[in-house]
């Protein structure tokens, strides 16, 4: 069987699951103190959903949105303008020989759960589900 080189399986490996979520917990953590030294970022509370780590752990993309969903551009522009900084503090406070390249996406898993919350509210649907 041929492997698709977009795909290395069912899904992330168990040490991809753990680095991510290690990754997640401390980039919470360094936003949460203010650790980076830009005050626009340190302004923000911004929440760190999960973290997706590549197979070879070297790309790390981590699903952001700022507290209240408000100023979703600006966080984006302001993380990628601080990934080299929190690049380093992640590496140094989880020990890692190689600290993953960081990238930044808006976490839509919060909009996808209001739309289904609307969809499943439905007069059409309720009846559907009920008989």
């Amino acid at each position: 069987m041929a492997k698709n080189k977009f795909h290395d399986g069912p899904g992330p490996s168990q040490r991809q699951l753990r680095v991510g979520e290690l990754i997640r917990r401390t980039l919470a953590q360094v936003l949460a103190r203010g650790d980076v030294h830009d005050p626009d970022l340190n302004r923000m509370s911004i929440t760190v959903g999960e973290v997706r780590v590549s197979p070879d752990l070297k790309i790390a993309t981590a699903y952001v949105l700022p507290l209240g969903g408000q100023g979703q551009e600006d966080v984006l522009k302001l993380l990628a303008r601080n990934k080299g900084e929190l690049r380093r503090i992640i590496g140094k406070e989880m020990t890692l020989k190689y600290a993953p390249d960081l990238r930044f996406r808006l976490d839509e898993t919060f909009d996808q759960m209001d739309e289904t919350r609307r969809l499943f509210s439905q007069d059409n649907v309720r009846r559907d589900l009920e008989s």
